[in-house]
């Protein structure tokens, strides 16, 4: 019965949560705090404050806390899962829809204004990475981590995920 209230207390603020993270808090809280019982106002702010203070999304950062608080690494699983599944839900039914209409010309010309757009950002993205590492790591660190990844990849076709993890090894061990 306790997955079935973590999967409940997270997906609830998850659907009627619109905004995101910061907008659902308020609707955790009351599930968390008033409708179950399992903290206290203190100890929600601790969460929060802890959740605020890592990387990522705070809704599943605070959904695994809670969850694994209360039923252990599956509650936490379950909790996790239930924050990210009315998003997930969501992008699954739309994807069926553009699917369906794929062949329109509407969607195809959607879809052609669309990649201009998307590569604009990771250019832009992609900028902002080397200017940080320029100012972070230096010019010599940052042109040889470029021409490695660039040879990895482009020439000798090695996967992404090994490039990347290749660069924080280098990283690790020549930045530190």
């Amino acid at each position: 019965m306790i997955y079935w209230q973590l999967f409940l207390a997270f997906f609830i603020p998850g659907i009627i949560g619109y905004g995101g993270g910061p907008a659902s808090i308020p609707l955790v809280e009351n599930e968390v705090v008033s409708n179950y019982g399992w903290l206290t106002v203190s100890e929600f702010s601790e969460v929060l404050a802890l959740g605020n203070a890592l990387p990522g999304p705070i809704a599943t950062k605070m959904a695994g806390y809670i969850g694994f608080q209360e039923a252990g690494v599956l509650g936490a699983i379950v909790a996790t899962f239930a924050t990210v599944a009315p998003s997930l839900i969501l992008m699954i039914g739309l994807l069926g829809i553009l699917y369906k209409f794929k062949d329109s010309p509407k969607v195809k010309r959607m879809t052609n204004y669309i990649r201009p757009t998307i590569g604009v950002l990771l250019g832009i993205m992609a900028y902002n990475f080397f200017a940080e590492s320029y100012v972070s790591a230096g010019l010599v660190q940052t042109i040889i981590l470029i021409v490695a990844s660039y040879l990895l990849m482009e020439k000798w076709k090695v996967h992404p995920a090994y490039v990347i993890v290749g660069a924080l090894v280098y990283g690790a061990v020549f930045l530190a």
